[in-house]
């Protein structure tokens, strides 16, 4: 072997790994979901962190963050409540119920308190007001919803936000905010009794992220596009090893031809002589 072709065996595979390891790596993408699925299971409330110790106030809210299981405690500001639109897992209409709980160094955390229906909502003011003084509230935590969240309401009352965001309620209530907010599950003092004729809110745990996979179709092109580069690199490599070869096979006849003319002549040239 010419140590030429050594360099050009090296690079073949070079070339052909890199292509093809590229690609597997842009199919394992493609099965991932995007950004804005959360993949992260619910966390077991009896495995739940004091806010503090995983949110800074004002910090981002990190992905990995979401659906995690934490505790706040402060005080609730109940002329501070806003209804945010939301749908219920069946896919009814109607609004959660949400509230600023304010820690003791001031900042507040966005609580949803749970959903109620859409036609509730004129008798929201005969729900009774969270309870008074010091309370610990347990539940999840959740990134701000986006736009695309819940369902679009064709206006917004007074009273009323379009989404639970971070962005949404510094305009509404006067606290420094955590990001994101907490969905509420258990809190330590419970409720005060509600009448009869009070619409009830009803606690809805975040969904569970999704087990299927979500094809993401550009990394899947793109994924089929390096696996393409890897054959056309292997194709490329043996096409210029079998053109090589055929050329050495060409000098090496041409040699062979040239030595066998010289004896002739040779041959020829001792007859004569003698």
């Amino acid at each position: 072997m010419q140590p030429r072709w050594i360099g050009i065996h090296l690079a073949a595979v070079v070339v052909a790994v890199s292509c093809f390891g590229l690609g597997y790596w842009q199919y394992v993408r493609a099965q991932e979901p995007s950004r804005e699925v959360i993949t992260n299971p619910l966390q077991d409330l009896d495995d739940a962190a004091r806010l503090q110790t995983v949110l800074q106030p004002g910090d981002y809210m990190p992905d990995d963050d979401a659906n995690r299981a934490v505790t706040a405690r402060g005080t609730y500001d109940a002329d501070a409540r806003r209804l945010a639109p939301a749908l219920s897992p069946d896919g009814e209409e109607g609004y959660y119920v949400v509230f600023p709980l304010v820690t003791d160094d001031g900042v507040a955390v966005a609580v949803n308190r749970g959903w109620i229906h859409a036609e509730d909502v004129d008798k929201v003011d005969e729900m009774p007001a969270p309870p008074e003084g010091k309370v610990t509230v347990t539940g999840w935590l959740r990134p701000p919803q986006s736009a695309e969240d819940g369902y679009v309401p064709l206006t917004v009352p007074e009273g009323q936000i379009d989404r639970i965001s971070t962005a949404v309620l510094v305009n509404e209530w006067p606290y420094r905010l955590y990001e994101g907010y907490l969905t509420m599950a258990e809190q330590d003092p419970a409720d005060p009794p509600a009448t009869s004729s009070a619409p009830q809110a009803e606690v809805i745990p975040p969904p569970s992220p999704p087990k299927e996979i979500i094809w993401n179709w550009r990394s899947l092109s793109y994924a089929a596009q390096w696996v393409i580069f890897g054959i056309a690199a292997i194709v490329f490599w043996v096409s210029l090893m079998r053109r090589e070869v055929g050329a050495d096979r060409q000098r090496g006849d041409g040699s062979a031809d040239d030595g066998g003319e010289a004896e002739s002549e040779a041959q020829r040239s001792a007859a004569a002589a003698s």
